[in-house]
């Protein structure tokens, strides 16, 4: 079942604040009033995570400046969290939350925990400031995410927002056309 338009079902949850350097508590509230984008991922020291992660880094004062704030996800503690953060060249730079889930209830809620294995899969959420989500990609596990393809997404779901009747069409870009679905466009793109 699509959680696309869906709101996002409560948690709470410790993290790591990569920021500030404190642990916090998380909740389902925290996502809320701005927009966010959840990046879920199978674990901390692998191999393909930490690309991932530090690109999504490379992208987050692009998305700050967009009024979006990234919170990472995987099943391991925000302790843990804070050991990657302190030995891998990688993951020092993220400045971004990164929760804990070892209770895997937010990887429940986002149908992207692999149950066999207790682990996260690659799944990105893109979730607008009611709680609700617009967006979701979810990749198999030796996939990894190119973090640059999000901000065109977050500006077409601001964009649709904010200007009701309007869609944005593929390959959109800021300041490009869009369409207003009507009558008169059936057929005719």
């Amino acid at each position: 079942m699509s959680l696309i338009g869906k709101e996002i079902l409560p948690f709470k949850a410790s993290a790591y604040d990569a920021g500030s350097g404190d642990f916090i508590q998380v909740t389902h509230e925290s996502l809320k009033g701005q927009w966010s984008v959840v990046c879920f991922y199978p674990a901390d020291f692998t191999f393909v995570c930490p690309t991932e992660l530090e690109d999504l880094q490379n992208q987050y004062a692009t998305l700050k400046s967009l009024g979006v704030e990234v919170f990472s996800v995987s099943t391991d503690t925000h302790f843990t969290h804070k050991a990657w953060h302190d030995h891998s060249d990688a993951i020092s730079k993220i400045e971004y939350v990164m929760i804990g889930d070892p209770s895997q209830t937010i990887s429940r809620n986002f149908d992207v925990l692999d149950e066999e294995e207790g682990l996260a899969q690659r799944g990105t959420f893109i979730i607008d400031p009611d709680g609700v989500v617009q967006a979701a990609e979810i990749n198999a596990d030796g996939i990894g995410r190119d973090a640059s393809i999000l901000v065109n997404k977050i500006k077409a779901a601001q964009y649709v927002r904010n200007n009701p009747g309007e869609v944005c069409p593929a390959k959109w870009q800021e300041g490009s056309e869009t369409l207003k679905p009507s009558l008169d466009l059936v057929g005719k793109i």
